[in-house]
This record gives structure tokens, sequence and C-alpha cells, in this order.
């Protein structure tokens, strides 16, 4: 869809477009879900194990699909019906969802069992990702990103505190129930979608060697190049940075657990308020500021938590982290899905989710041996310098997405 550029668009534009309206919903309702599995998986997994090793096994399981079957998943989305495939992995995550109220007292098949919904995200993520530009204008991509990511947030500010009141009182078995009821609904929902016929590639080659080309146009435009470089250095700071932070509060700023709690309240505070920011300031998601400079922020940030310890400095620094994350995503998003060419999306966006857990995962294995040998600090100064790198690749270097210039896959 196009439109004449205006200067700003705001939430009320995109709700507009019943087809928007039906895919937010449905994207709402199961991210509603997930935040109550996600507090009940680990709590659970903890008390099952009794260790942290226990829980970040749950993280492996839930990284390995996607490192796995990413590609050929994308491949998938750009030659079936999104709808079709987004509601496919709602409905196989909502049996697997609802499968752990009997089974969660197993271990392994809970591992099993978050393997298989990270096989359903991998599919329906860059369904919904390469289906949202068919449902608005170009330069409604922001405001229409901003939605979608101001209400997982809000969400999760609102309903993890509930979640974990939730499990203590009755166990896992109701969150979960809850995730596979938001599952169902969402597929409910998106049944009820249309979207515009997706484009047939000119020529239509094997699964394996679509999938191939996918990796081809990634490599060969300088745009996705620069973005896939941003994408993969900010996932191998954050992977660690993230998942250390409760080390930080403890060793480095000698908070107590509340004070913790205080440091995530401060992100998501940001984070909240990252997007509300941009459809108030800009329209346009394309210049190299607002999808870079967040990466700049969030390394700044890294170094004046590693080198002070006060901890309005850290709740300042850290609201302004959760600021840069939210707004640079939405900005990061909707370039990527105004740059792609239709047919392709699926497979782009499959592969940035690729580098992105590829990243993290890596960053998870070095920072926690960096973190022993050396201390918390070196892994947010080593978090600050990759941030920082990933902003060097600005966007001034490569065409801006405004332009009818489009990758186009080699034939």
């Amino acid at each position: 869809m196009t439109r004449a550029p205006s200067s700003r668009v705001g939430l009320r534009a995109v709700f507009a477009h019943p087809g928007y309206r039906r895919l937010w919903s449905a994207r709402t309702v199961s991210q509603a879900g997930d935040v109550f599995a996600t507090v009940a998986l680990a709590l659970l997994v903890f008390d099952l194990t009794g260790t942290a090793l226990g829980v970040s096994a749950v993280v492996f399981a839930e990284i390995i699909p996607v490192l796995a079957l990413a590609p050929l998943a994308g491949t998938l989305v750009d030659r079936l019906p999104r709808v079709a495939v987004m509601v496919a992995a709602d409905v196989w995550r909502a049996v697997l969802a609802g499968s752990l109220i009997f089974l969660g007292h197993n271990v392994v098949a809970v591992y099993a069992i978050a393997f298989g919904l990270s096989v359903g995200a991998v599919a329906f993520n860059p369904a919904a990702g390469s289906a949202l530009p068919t449902l608005v204008t170009d330069t409604e991509l922001v405001a229409a990103n901003s939605g979608i990511w101001t209400a997982a947030v809000l969400s999760q500010i609102a309903l993890a505190p509930l979640a974990g009141i939730l499990y203590s009182a009755l166990g896992a078995g109701p969150a979960f129930g809850i995730n596979s009821a938001s599952f169902a609904l969402s597929a409910l929902v998106l049944v009820g979608l249309r979207l515009p016929a997706t484009p047939t590639p000119t020529r239509r080659r094997g699964f394996f060697a679509d999938a191939a080309a996918g990796v081809r146009l990634l490599a060969a435009d300088r745009l996705l190049r620069a973005l896939g470089a941003g994408q993969l250095l900010a996932a191998l700071s954050a992977g660690a940075t993230s998942a250390l932070l409760v080390v930080l509060a403890r060793d480095h700023l000698a908070l107590p657990p509340s004070g913790f709690g205080l440091l995530l309240g401060a992100i998501g505070v940001g984070a909240a308020l990252g997007p509300f920011l941009l459809t108030r300031l800009i329209g346009d998601p394309r210049r190299p500021a607002f999808v870079f400079g967040p990466y700049v922020l969030r390394g700044l940030v890294d170094i004046a938590l590693a080198s002070f310890t006060a901890l309005p400095v850290a709740l300042v620094g850290l609201a302004a982290y959760g600021l840069a994350t939210s707004s640079g995503a939405v900005t990061f998003t909707s370039l990527l899905q105004a740059h792609t060419p239709d047919h392709a999306r699926g497979r782009i966006f499959a592969s940035f989710d690729l580098l992105w857990q590829l990243g993290r995962l890596i960053s998870l294995l070095i920072g926690g041996a960096l973190a022993v040998a050396l201390g918390i600090q070196a892994v947010y100064y080593l978090g600050a310098v990759l941030l920082l790198l990933a902003a060097w690749h600005r966007m001034d270097r490569h065409p801006r997405c405004g332009s009818s210039r489009r990758p186009r896959e080699r034939q």
C-alpha cells in the first residue's frame, strides 16, 4: 500500500485499517499469554532442576529451532498464504502449551515442548512481520510497529507480577492454560484476516534453492547487509548484558533483590515510552539517526552501568536503554519491511531471526565465562564496544529504503 508522505502518523491512522486491527489483536492476546507461560516455565524448571543451568537449558531449547529451521521456515512463509501459516503455527502452539498442563511434572517433556513452541514461533514471526506491510502504508509502518511493540511491553509490565502470583498460588497449570487459550484465540482472530495476494517470483525454483536465494539476496544488498551486521553485533552485546543484569545488580551495584526489580521496572518504563514518542516525533523510519542512533545510546548506557555504582544513575541509564531498545526495534523493523520486496520478506525476516538468536547464544556463552574471569564490568564494557560498532554501520553508507530501488533476487 502506498500513500503520499505525511509528517507524522499516529496510532489512530493505523487502527483505521481493519486488517491491522485484526493482526494487532491476535498478536496482543498471544503475547499476553506468553508472559504467563514465560514466568511459569522459568519457575517450574527451576523447581524441577534446582539449578540455574536447568533454566538456561530452556533458553537453548528455544534457540536451537531458530538456528536449524529459520531459512526453511522463511521459504515456507514466502510460498504459502501467510495467514494460513500463522493460524497453523498458533494451533500447533495451543496444543503444545495445553499439553504442559499434564506433562509439566516431567522436565524432559518440558524441554521438548519448549523446543516445539519455538518451532511454531519460527514460522509465525516471519509470517506476521511479512504480513504487516501489506495492511498499512509505508508511512504508517512506524506507527503500526509501535502499536504492536507497545502492547507487548505493557503486557509484560502489567502481567509478569500477576503471573508470578498465579504460579505461587496455583502452580504452573493455570498459566499454561492461559497461554494455550491465547494461541487458540489468536488463531480464531486471524482466520478472518484477508491479505493482498503475495507476488510470485518470476522464476520458481526448488524449496532449498529458494532458501539459498534468500540468503544471497541478503548478502547482495548493501542495506540488508548493514542491518544484518547491526542485528548480529547488537545480539552479541545484549544476550549477555540482559541475562547478567542480575549479576550486575548484586556484585557491582550491591543491590538487594528488590533493587533488581527496580532495574527491570526502569527498563520497562523506557521501553513503553519509546514507541509512544516515535509516533509523535517522526513519520519516516528511514533516517540513520532513528535506526542506528539507538545503538549509540545503549552503548553509552552500558559504559555508565559498568563505571558507576549509584542506583539513580543505573535507573536513569536503564530507562534510556529501554527507550533506545524499543524505538530502535520499531524503526529497524519498519525499515526492513519497507525495503524488502514482498515475495522475499519471509526469508529475510527469518534470516534476521537467525542472526539474532545466533548472536544471543554466542553472547550467553562468552559473557558467562568473561564475567567469571574478569568480572561483570568487563561484560558491559565489551557490550558497549559491540553496540558502538553496530552504530558505526551507519545508514548514510547505504541507499535509503524510501527510494523505489529494491533488492532483487538473482534469477
